[in-house]
């Protein structure tokens, strides 16, 4: 298996297939854990999915240069985004006020 728990954190490591995104969602849905990348040589996309999903904490640094330079940035950019999404209560409807001219439901511009 590749997705292994080691000392509370998620460790992916070698080249985690598709079947792999099952055990990851599993262990993530029962404990929001850091993911460590280290030792990560491939990632099928469902299991960059399950990431992307749930933005946990990443540790490491991929050796493949892909992972490393355009997957992994993008991880972290979705749990920043995950983040400021938890920040106030306040929902994007709200803060952009009524449309345009004040009119709502069909035909309403913006």
């Amino acid at each position: 298996m590749t997705v292994r728990v080691v000392e509370g954190i998620i460790r992916l490591e070698g080249a985690c297939r598709a079947e792999e995104a099952e055990p990851l969602t599993a262990l993530l849905q029962a404990e929001l854990r850091p993911v460590d990348l280290s030792a990560c040589a491939a990632l099928h996309a469902a299991v960059a999915q399950v990431l992307l999903a749930f933005a946990p904490e990443l540790r490491g640094e991929p050796a493949d240069a892909f992972l490393r330079e355009r997957l992994a940035p993008a991880l972290a950019g979705a749990r920043n985004g995950a983040a400021r999404a938890t920040i106030g209560a306040t929902s994007v409807i709200e803060e952009a006020g009524p449309l345009a001219g004040g009119r709502t439901g069909e035909g309403a511009q913006v």
